[in-house]
């Protein structure tokens, strides 16, 4: 097993570790959340570089590269919502469509498409990434930093008024529509996805 799947099995075990720091009750680990995801996020670039730069790439790291990627992205996620059960004014009061829902409509819809891009890659199709879907995961990696940012700072910095400012912002309804957009647009991609591939089918039929 070469580097690259090294590290993309590494960013796996982090997800847990991640999860499990974010919704402690101790500020210390909660500042801790924000590094670990760092280091996790880091991988994923430095094991992209390394395989393009050295001529590693495999089948199986196609696989499990971006697979790991959604596991990070989903166990933020799913903090986010363990959160909220816990603080029920995380990500605002003002819920015109449930929060579990959109959870689970980005997480359901990322692993399930991702999982369907590694079993094509897999047998050797190539995979295009649409517009959509690139717009779609930098919005949402910049969301998910934030939100972790924001909420390992204010643990940090507890009991100041920039730790009150920013835990102000986590639990405004702005917070909470930023969410309701990037779920749109995931559906959208998603949606988009199913038309590119039917398209295709049809063409190589």
């Amino acid at each position: 097993m070469n580097l690259p799947n090294i590290l993309s099995l590494f960013r796996i075990l982090l997800a847990p570790v991640f999860l499990y720091l974010f919704l402690s009750d101790s500020n210390v680990l909660n500042a801790s959340a924000f590094f670990i995801y760092t280091i996790a996020a880091f991988t994923d670039w430095y094991d992209g570089w390394y395989a393009r730069k050295y001529g590693f790439k495999t089948r199986w790291g196609q696989f499990i590269d971006p697979l790991a990627d959604k596991i990070l992205t989903s166990a933020a996620f799913i903090g986010f919502y363990l959160l909220k059960q816990k603080d029920t004014f995380f990500f605002g009061k003002t819920e015109p469509i449930p929060f579990i829902f959109l959870v689970a409509v980005i997480i359901a819809r990322d692993i399930i498409l991702t999982a369907a891009r590694s079993i094509q890659e897999l047998r050797g199709k190539d995979f295009k990434t649409s517009m959509i879907s690139k717009t779609k995961t930098f919005i949402q990696m910049t969301f998910v930093f934030v939100v972790i940012a924001c909420f390992s700072a204010a643990a940090v910095f507890s009991g100041t008024g920039f730790s009150m400012s920013l835990i102000k912002y986590l639990h405004s309804d702005f917070n909470y529509y930023i969410l309701l957009f990037i779920t749109l647009l995931t559906a959208a991609s998603g949606i988009a996805y199913i038309f590119e591939s039917g398209g295709e089918k049809i063409k190589n039929s």
